[in-house]
C-alpha cells in the first residue's frame, strides 16, 4: 500500500508541474474543468446519487467550471483583472469558516438531492475557478498555496505518529489528533517563514499577522479534510473513489485543497488591490 501510495505520489507530482508549466491558460483551465468533473463524479457517490445522475453531475460541474472560466477571463495568457470571482471566493469562505465547524459539531448529513448539489456547488467550484485564477497571476502562486496545504497534512501525520495522545475529532476521523494538528500548524510556520524569506516577499500584514494567517489556513484545510471525512462515514465509503492507487479518489487528495484554495483566491485579489 505504501508503495502504491508513493509512487501515485510522484506521478501526480510530475503530471501536475508539468501541466502547470507547459499548459496554455485555456488547457490549464480544461484541465481544472475535467478535475472538478471528476470531482463531482465522486460527490455523487456520497451523496447516495445513482449511476445516471452522477454522471449528469459530473458533466454539469464540469461544464459549468469551463464556461464560468472562459466568462471571467481566466483562458487568456494575460494579466488578469478578475474581480468578478471575490463573490465566489466570499460565500466559499463563509461556508467553510462559519458553516462547516457548525455542520462538523452536529454531523448534519446531505439532506435531500437538492441539498447535495447545491453544497457540491459550493464545495467543488470556487476551488475549480481558483486553480485557473492563482495559475494565470503566477504558477509559483498556485504552487505555494498547494505546497502549504501538503506541508500541514505530511506534519500533521508524522507528528501524530510520533505524539498523538488526544483524538481531534474521534467519531468522525479516529486517526487525526490534536497533536498531529499542532504538528501542521508549526510544520505550515516553518515552511511560510522560510518560503517568505528565500523569496525576499515581505509579509503584508507584518509577522504576527503572517503567522496568523499560516496558522489559520492550517486550521482551513483541517476543517476540510474532516468534512469530507464525516460525509465518507455517513455514505458507509472508506475512499470517495478508487482513481488513485492507495490514495482513493480525486476528492481523496483535494479536500483539504477545496477550502483552502478559495481563500488563498480571495487573498490574491486582496494583495492585487
Amino acid at each position: 500500500m505504501l508503495k502504491a501510495r508513493v509512487l501515485t505520489a510522484i506521478v501526480l507530482l510530475a503530471g501536475l508541474l508539468s501541466a502547470l508549466l507547459l499548459l496554455p491558460a485555456a488547457g490549464w483551465l480544461g484541465l481544472c474543468a475535467l478535475v472538478c468533473g471528476g470531482a463531482a463524479w465522486e460527490w455523487g457517490g456520497l451523496a447516495g446519487f445513482g449511476t445516471r445522475p452522477r454522471a449528469i453531475l459530473a458533466l454539469s460541474f464540469g461544464l459549468i467550471c469551463l464556461s464560468a472560466g472562459f466568462w471571467l477571463g481566466l483562458a487568456a495568457d494575460r494579466p488578469l483583472a478578475a474581480s468578478q470571482l471575490g463573490g465566489f471566493y466570499l460565500v466559499s469562505a463563509i461556508f467553510w469558516i462559519a458553516v462547516i465547524p457548525l455542520w462538523l459539531t452536529r454531523k448534519w448529513k446531505l439532506a435531500s438531492s437538492l441539498a447535495a448539489i447545491l453544497i457540491g456547488a459550493v464545495v467543488l467550484l470556487p476551488p475549480a475557478l481558483a486553480l485557473a485564477h492563482l495559475r494565470l497571476i503566477d504558477p509559483r502562486v498556485l504552487l505555494a498555496a498547494m505546497a502549504i496545504v501538503w506541508v500541514a497534512d505530511i506534519a500533521a501525520y508524522f507528528s501524530g505518529r510520533a505524539f498523538g495522545r488526544h483524538k481531534l475529532a474521534p467519531s468522525i476521523s479516529p486517526g487525526k489528533t490534536w497533536e498531529g494538528a499542532v504538528g501542521a500548524a508549526v510544520g505550515v510556520l516553518i515552511f511560510g517563514f522560510a518560503l517568505s524569506v528565500s523569496l525576499n516577499v515581505p509579509a503584508p500584514v507584518g509577522w504576527g499577522g503572517f503567522a496568523f494567517v499560516l496558522v489559520g489556513y492550517t486550521a482551513v484545510s483541517i476543517i476540510g479534510d474532516l468534512f469530507e471525512s464525516l460525509l465518507k462515514r455517513q455514505a458507509g465509503l472508506k475512499d470517495s473513489g478508487n482513481l488513485l492507487p492507495g490514495h482513493g479518489g480525486i476528492l481523496d487528495r483535494i479536500d483539504s485543497l477545496t477550502s483552502t484554495l478559495p481563500i488563498a483566491g480571495l487573498a490574491a485579489l486582496w494583495w492585487a488591490r
